[in-house]
């Protein structure tokens, strides 16, 4: 882990830059207080500080205030180092920002003891934003294939009708849905049934541009949101989609067997942000116009302007 160690004095900037090598610390040194502001705003900067109070430039307090007016996700632990003793100093310090406070002359086992506890609080945190980004992804995506879940998708294609209309661009909604999947699930079992969603949900995301975006919409059916794209292109991209799934058989257990999909393709050249619901109900249409037309292929919507 890096550690920051901004201090003016050479002596004791060799002495922190040996001490904090031998504890197992990464030492960064600052020798004023702009040089440890310009460490601490870095992406891949210390996230563990020990600032000296005085300083030239910007002194430790100043810093302190900086790091904590600028909102960021990882947390910074500030550690103070004053010559100061008065409660009234201390207070000020702790107010701008700091976590804790050495008082000098300081003993390296407590300047030791404090960077411990300084890691603990920081490794705490870690976990923290793990846990929490582990229930956003457990919040906006289907469990089963790990696609976008039905209420992400259509948030998904809110923002980028609102981007569309801001911006004067087109997009395009592909509604997908597989062939004759009760049949799969009737032959092959729920277990199958699962297997081959897995797989479809595989291919069809390898089969999609980086920004656009991939749901579940629900059951077999499959919601593809193409900012960007219209007309022509939006029914290449559905037949790209189409291809990539009928070009393999799939393999449930120790059997393999053809999967195909049919698509329903809509459209604006200029978006509108109320218009989700519209999209989608004119790609369901499609999509219901080409499992009648014998499935396994692309169609347009009759109204896409």
């Amino acid at each position: 882990m890096k550690v920051l160690a901004a201090e003016d004095n050479p002596v004791s900037q060799s002495m922190l830059r040996a001490m904090l090598t031998k504890w197992g610390y990464e030492a960064v040194i600052a020798r004023d207080g702009n040089e440890a502001w310009q460490a601490l705003q870095a992406d891949d900067g210390p996230r563990l500080a020990v600032l000296d109070w005085m300083m030239p430039g910007l002194d430790g307090v100043e810093v302190c205030r900086r790091v904590r007016a600028v909102p960021r996700e990882s947390y910074v632990y500030l550690i103070l180092l004053t010559a100061r003793t008065e409660s009234q100093d201390l207070v000020e310090g702790m107010e701008a920002g700091a976590d804790d406070y050495l008082t000098k002359p300081f003993e390296a086992h407590e300047l030791r003891v404090r960077l411990r506890a300084g890691r603990r609080v920081l490794d705490l945190q870690q976990q923290l934003l793990v846990a929490q980004e582990a229930l956003r992804v457990q919040a906006t995506h289907d469990c089963l294939t790990g696609l976008l879940n039905h209420g992400a998708i259509l948030d998904t294609l809110h923002k980028e009708l609102a981007r569309g209309s801001r911006e004067q661009l087109p997009i395009a909604l592909l509604m997908a849905d597989l062939d004759r999947f009760k049949n799969v699930n009737d032959t092959h079992g729920h277990q199958g049934g699962d297997t081959v969603l897995r797989e479809a949900a595989g291919r069809m995301k390898s089969a999609i541009r980086r920004y656009d975006a991939l749901g579940r919409y629900g059951g077999e059916e499959f919601l593809f949101v193409l900012p960007g794209c219209q007309g022509a292109d939006a029914f290449a991209q559905a037949e790209r989609i189409r291809e990539a799934l009928a070009a393999e058989p799939f393999t449930a257990g120790n059997r393999t067997f053809p999967v195909t999909c049919s698509i329903g393709v809509s459209y604006r050249t200029v978006p509108t942000a109320e218009e989700a619901g519209i999209l989608v109900q004119e790609a369901d249409m499609a999509l219901y116009r080409a499992k009648n037309l014998g499935r396994n292929q692309v169609t347009m919507a009759a109204l896409t302007v």
